[in-house]
């Protein structure tokens, strides 16, 4: 009996549950003896120049090492989009929390004292907080480019594209800015050999990135760097390669000629790690009052923060703007613009979601005016299963799906038909506890950046098995995933399989780990180097037993090679191979370059209750079908999910990260700053569905960020839909007990 597809319990568990794992604050390597500790001193002003900066007295106090600012720095700044962002504030600060200089002190205790003890002089400048400043162009952050748009993309519309629309609706949404909230913030650890190659402990997402971002800062060669990845505390996007203070660390550590540690507060990484979404988007969809749609367009204003460092994200919206809905005619728009808030960067989903949130709250707006239901409509503009692979008018190659089966299968779950009872009972009687039913159908694309990764495979000469991958797990179970891989591939127990990760020394070559790419790539290049080792084990095989390689076949049941049909030809194992081997005969090191992006769908519904009089929300319920193909361990298949809808539910209700016009960060602390936990939670009611695709020879889609993008526009739409007979037609996320109370207030007025 294979393993795949059994539940299996995560290998990493049993020591992250009792020793514990090995993060940033737990290293303790030989190299790092004498370390020296890091803080950075940063901005408490949005925009302001930068008269001077004193570091006197900082570097007089108790067990200071070094002080560092700007001036001292002999690299050359980075390159964001259109414009330089310096490792270290020089002249110009453009946001709260960006690194103006570097103290180093002997212990951690001493470094907070320190750091206030230096004395940066700021002369205010006019602060762009939101969009519509930006857009206006009142005050330009970046005088060199004399616009505060770094970006556009499309927007050349046709005049008549809604001329035969019975019905168009056009409304203006905001999907709020978030902060990733990883349980570890961001550490490194950095110490340069004798030889002048510099060792970094970073937790990333990805290892390799990170080496070419140092080495590209640092102005070395990629093979003066080692990056070490130890366990991850969650990245969620934020962790994606490097930001500017590891480069600065790696360059303070040369120069002062001491190891140096560096841990964030949780204060530091709410406003200096990368936040994600920030996107205002205005739909306008058209169709007949049948509830066939005929027209889409979504316009999109992207805000990248004060330095334009992810581009790619309104262009992946754009790309996935028509969800999964056969749209006779689709236009897309986008603008970028640069505020004086932290810079966005990747989260969970990464574009995607943003796209989803507004095709289905479009849908449900417009099953709103015609007044039909929003399962109808939705069913009447799906792509149908036979129309697969499809091309979308916005480019995307969707593989495989069935999205009316998903809906379907999640509709009869969660008892629909009785759902629109109750609510109907409950608006009768005017209960002040409304009843909402949200849902949403999503399609996302997995492995878009079609880079491949690589994987190697050791037959080790006790039989065991060493597997290296240039994935970089942060706690998806990753571990668990490739070694079930390998044990049904080559009949070893999983006991007996080691995956290693994370170090550019030991695998030289990989990507890592984001855009839900790890098994379709990173899976792939392990089984096909286990491929590979069965090839060459077969001709070893074959000399042993003194028989034809053709007549060879492996038993993954006990592991052994044999002769096919001749049981008295006797076997040979694998141990007794690799002691006849020679060193490196059984082994393959591969790179997998398959390179097509996969797109998993899934349909979710939410029940809420919202009381009417406070404006509070409790979610009941959340039946979810996330399709991401075959599943090879669905604890860790389920685990993905729970995180995914979790984190998609906390936007949808919760979390917002909120400036004031001086670009002053107010939800700053998590005293502030609402994230979901297991009080806010229902149970999930996950139902399952298997769509396989043809692009890796897994089958697999990605999982990792599907939830996320279905839960969040089903959880708006059933606050929105508890509402709406009292006329309420939107509510900006989060949905906050004060925005539905003003919406509510808002809706009286119009009646």
């Amino acid at each position: 009996m294979s393993i795949v597809g059994t539940k299996v319990v995560r290998v990493e568990d049993e020591k992250l549950l009792t020793t514990g794992g090995t993060y940033i604050d737990d290293l303790r390597e030989d190299a790092l003896t004498g370390a020296v500790h890091a803080m950075f001193v940063r901005s408490p002003i949005a925009h302001a120049t930068i008269t001077s900066i004193d570091t006197s007295e900082a570097l007089s106090a108790p067990g200071v090492v070094a002080v560092y600012t700007a001036a001292d720095l002999d690299i050359e700044p980075a390159k964001a989009g259109p414009v330089t962002q310096p490792w270290l504030a020089s002249d110009v600060v453009r946001y709260v929390g960006e690194p103006v200089a570097l103290v180093l002190a002997e212990h951690r205790y001493q470094l907070a004292d320190a750091a206030e003890l230096v004395d940066v002089d700021y002369e205010p400048l006019d602060v762009v907080a939101d969009v519509e400043t930006a857009l206006a162009g009142e005050t330009v952050l970046h005088p060199e480019l004399d616009t505060n748009v770094v970006q556009t993309k499309g927007g050349d519309f046709a005049e008549d594209t809604f001329a035969d629309c019975e019905v168009v609706v056009t409304k203006t949404i905001t999907n709020q800015r978030v902060a990733a909230v990883p349980l570890e913030a961001r550490g490194a650890a950095c110490a340069w050999g004798e030889d002048g190659r510099l060792t970094m402990w970073l937790s990333t997402q990805n290892a390799h990135y990170a080496q070419k971002s140092l080495a590209k800062g640092l102005g070395l060669d990629i093979g003066q760097i080692r990056v070490i990845t130890p366990d991850v505390g969650g990245g969620f996007g934020a962790k994606i390669g490097i930001d500017p203070e590891p480069v600065v660390l790696a360059w303070a550590a040369r120069r002062a000629g001491r190891p140096v540690r560096w841990s964030e507060t949780r204060s530091e990484n709410m406003v200096s790690m990368t936040h994600g979404r920030a996107q205002r988007n205005t739909i306008t969809i058209g169709g007949k009052k049948d509830g066939t749609v005929l027209a889409f367009r979504l316009e999109v204003v992207q805000d990248v923060g004060a330095y334009p460092r992810t581009l790619y994200l309104p262009t992946l919206t754009e790309m996935m703007a028509p969800g999964v809905y056969r749209f006779p005619r689709v236009e897309t728009a986008s603008r970028a613009v640069v505020t004086n808030t932290t810079p966005i960067g990747a989260y969970r989903g990464a574009g995607r979601p943003e796209a989803t949130a507004a095709v289905e709250r479009a849908i449900d707006l417009f099953a709103a005016e015609i007044g039909v239901d929003p399962a109808e409509v939705r069913r009447k503009n799906f792509i149908p299963p036979d129309a697969f692979p499809h091309t979308t008018p916005t480019g995307a190659s969707y593989d495989s799906g069935d999205y009316a089966a998903a809906l379907d299968k999640v509709l009869e779950a969660a008892g629909y038909a009785e759902l629109r009872a109750e609510q109907a009972r409950r608006r009768a009687e005017k209960d002040p506890i409304a009843l909402g039913i949200g849902m949403s159908a999503y399609v996302e694309i997995t492995g878009a950046d079609s880079s491949g990764d690589s994987g190697r495979v050791d037959i080790n000469p006790d039989g065991s098995v060493t597997a290296y991958t240039g994935v970089s797990p942060h706690g998806q179970g990753i571990h668990t995933t490739l070694a079930m891989l390998l044990s049904d591939r080559l009949g070893v127990p999983m006991e007996r399989i080691t995956v290693r990760h994370g170090d550019t020394d030991e695998v030289p070559k990989g990507v890592g780990t984001m855009g839900s790419r790890s098994l379709q790539f990173g899976g792939s290049a392990i089984r096909k180097a286990a491929d590979e080792v069965i090839e060459k084990a077969r001709r070893l095989a074959a000399d042993a037993l003194e028989a034809s390689a053709d007549d060879l076949e492996l038993d993954v049941e006990t592991g052994t090679w044999r002769v096919r049909g001749a049981a008295a030809a006797g076997s040979v194992s694998w141990a007794e191979l690799a002691a006849e081997a020679e060193p490196g005969e059984l082994s393959a090191d591969v790179w997998f370059n398959e390179l097509a992006p996969t797109f998993p769908f899934g349909a979710h519904l939410a029940v809420v209750e919202v009381d009417t009089l406070t404006g509070k929300v409790v979610l009941r319920r959340i039946v979810a079908v996330d399709d991401a193909g075959p599943i090879l361990n669905p604890v860790t298949f389920r685990g993905q999910r729970h995180g995914g809808l979790a984190q998609g539910v906390a936007q949808a209700l919760l979390e917002v990260m909120d400036y004031d016009a001086d670009g002053n960060p107010t939800t700053a602390t998590l005293a502030d700053y609402s994230f979901i936990t297991a009080t806010e939670l229902p149970d999930f009611e996950l139902v399952d569905m298997v769509t396989p695709t043809d692009r890796n020879p897994l089958g697999v889609k990605g999982i990792g960020e599907a939830a996320t993008i279905g839960s969040t526009p089903a959880v708006q739409n059933a606050v929105v839909d508890a509402l709406a007979h009292l006329g309420v037609t939107h509510i900006d996320m989060p949905t906050t007990p004060m925005r539905v109370w003003e919406a509510l207030a808002q809706g009286r007025e119009a009646d």
